[in-house]
């Protein structure tokens, strides 16, 4: 994977465009963020990331690492949300991605958002 690639990913998240941050998933893909449940699909995670878009105002994520190993993207950073009331709140993520023809077919987003909606 790319930095492109990579900057474009985190630019459709950051936009709150579920649509294009679904393009860079297989079609079978597996979506874990956090402590939620996984989603399976990617129909299912588009709709899951639009339902957790219009829960926030936005985000922000600052990558500060990148690793890639065989099959296997990693990022870490910290990532900074907007809550609809205006306040902030900043927590560090490491996300890991199961590439399978150059899309994202597991992605995992270890992050305590817990916070978010408190």
């Amino acid at each position: 994977m790319n930095e492109h690639w990579l900057a474009e990913l985190f630019a459709a998240i950051d936009g709150k465009d579920a649509a294009a941050f679904a393009d860079r998933l297989t079609a079978d893909a597996r979506f874990h963020f956090g402590n939620a449940p996984p989603v399976e699909g990617r129909e299912s995670i588009t709709r899951f990331v639009a339902g957790f878009f219009d829960a926030i105002q936005s985000s922000a994520h600052a990558r500060h690492r990148h690793w890639t190993l065989p099959g296997t993207e990693i990022v870490t950073g910290e990532v900074s949300y907007v809550r609809l009331d205006g306040s902030t709140l900043t927590v560090p993520y490491c996300n890991v991605f199961t590439m399978r023809d150059g899309l994202i077919e597991d992605y995992r987003v270890y992050v305590d958002n817990s916070q978010l909606f408190a």
